[in-house]
């Protein structure tokens, strides 16, 4: 697995976007999990090449498809891979309409592609479908992928920006990322997601509340979310809790005087 997708962009944050690009070139390990995801697409593509019309293997490559644009070190590759991932959604969603995976994921890869086209108004459209797409997936399956489709809508209307520009809406952000903590508090992503939203919203209580549940729950979680493919995965999730915790330390001292 890849660290959770940030939904990404439209108009006026396709230079925020840009700015992103840039500060995430590749470190070390991005490189290696560049590496073993491009490994992954193709075989993903063998196998879906070999049965187009097995779900299995369209899912397997809708997954890598965007797990490989996601790492991409330039907006053409994203841009291919996503479009790979897109195409395929279509094909299967044409014979399992109502496939949660299917939707989920050709929100995921909608995603990337609003990101390799901004800024322009073709990805501000994009926004929309991956919201759409999103919308869909939760009312289909809200568990998929530890309440995926939940924590990306939360993420989505979290970080894009608000009305007339975007989908953002920090109380749709909120009711989302609420719904995915009840939903699989043992993802660590889940816990995450609210608690950043949470310190940015300066509510610092909650704040808390969310940090001592998430470590609760961190135990389990580094024994359910073992081996290889989370490598990548707990590389993120490790650096956004010590961050979490620094600020959190912070209000404790601002709010004690000290």
């Amino acid at each position: 697995m890849l660290p959770n997708l940030r939904i990404l962009g439209v108009l006026a944050v396709a230079f925020w976007l840009a700015a992103v690009a840039v500060a995430m070139a590749q470190s070390p390990e991005d490189r290696i999990f560049a590496a073993r995801a491009q490994t992954a697409f193709e075989l993903a593509q063998k196998h879906y090449q070999a049965d187009t019309n097995s779900t299995a293997a369209a899912q397997e490559l809708a997954r890598s498809s965007f797990e490989v644009a996601d790492l991409a070190t330039n907006e053409t590759k994203r841009a291919e891979f996503a479009r790979i991932g897109i195409a395929v959604c279509h094909h299967w969603l044409k014979r399992e309409p109502n496939s949660a995976a299917g939707h989920y994921y050709l929100a995921m890869n909608l995603g990337k592609l609003a990101q390799a086209e901004a800024p322009s108004l073709a990805a501000y459209r994009l926004v929309h479908e991956v919201e759409q797409e999103f919308t869909e997936a939760a009312k289909l399956d809200m568990q998929f992928d530890h309440a995926g489709p939940a924590r990306c809508l939360g993420e989505l209307y979290f970080e894009a920006p608000g009305w007339p520009f975007s989908v953002g809406n920090n109380h749709k952000a909120r009711e989302w990322y609420e719904r995915a903590v009840a939903i699989a508090p043992e993802y660590p992503g889940n816990q995450l997601d609210l608690a950043e939203a949470q310190l940015q919203w300066r509510e610092p209580a909650a704040l808390e509340t969310t940090m001592k549940s998430l470590d609760a729950h961190w135990p389990a979680a580094k024994t359910n979310f073992a081996g290889v493919v989370w490598e990548a995965d707990w590389l993120d999730w490790n650096a956004r809790r010590a961050a979490l915790a620094v600020e959190l330390q912070k209000i404790h001292r601002r709010d004690s005087g000290s």
